[in-house]
């Protein structure tokens, strides 16, 4: 556990405009290369913000030929994840909203931006939205996290849990 923990803290360090960010951990249902189920979502820091592309496949299916509406929010829970690379520090989603402005379909590839809109205190108010190839906006969304110490997750993790 203790070795999870230390190798999560350690990806809290600054990076560079450009710069690819890492998973959050191996088994990330956003972004965890190890997870069969997950999305193997990438962003990268682009100024203040980060940006990914994605395209949701037959697993992440709703209504034939289009994502389903929760592996929509995962994506975004997720990419707002990689924000808190460049705050320095691990938040817990504490509000999450997303807006369907049309919908998100099976094998497009989207554009997917996020950004820090103010904090207060230990609150950070972040806003994101993803765009079609054509650059029609499909989803905008905001969401609330809340700081907290890497060690607020070892409440989580058992003996049992991969890769500890």
């Amino acid at each position: 556990m203790q070795a999870l923990l230390a190798m999560w803290s350690e990806k809290f360090v600054g990076y560079p405009d450009g710069s690819d960010l890492p998973a959050h951990h191996d088994h990330c249902l956003g972004c965890g290369p190890e997870n069969p189920h997950g999305h193997r979502l990438r962003a990268v820091r682009h100024g203040d913000g980060v940006q990914a592309w994605h395209t949701f496949d037959n697993r992440h299916v709703g209504a034939p030929g289009i994502a389903h509406g929760g592996a929509v929010a995962t994506v975004v829970d997720d990419l707002y994840g990689f924000l808190l690379f460049l705050e320095g520090g691990p938040a817990v989603t504490r509000q999450l909203a997303v807006d369907y402005l049309a919908p998100v379909l099976i094998g497009t590839t989207y554009r997917l931006d996020a950004q820090v809109a103010r904090r207060e205190g230990r609150k950070l108010f972040v806003t994101a939205g993803a765009t079609a190839p054509d650059g029609r906006p499909v989803i905008t969304s905001t969401a609330v996290f809340v700081k907290v110490s890497v060690e607020h997750f070892a409440q989580g993790i058992s003996p049992d849990v991969p890769g500890d």
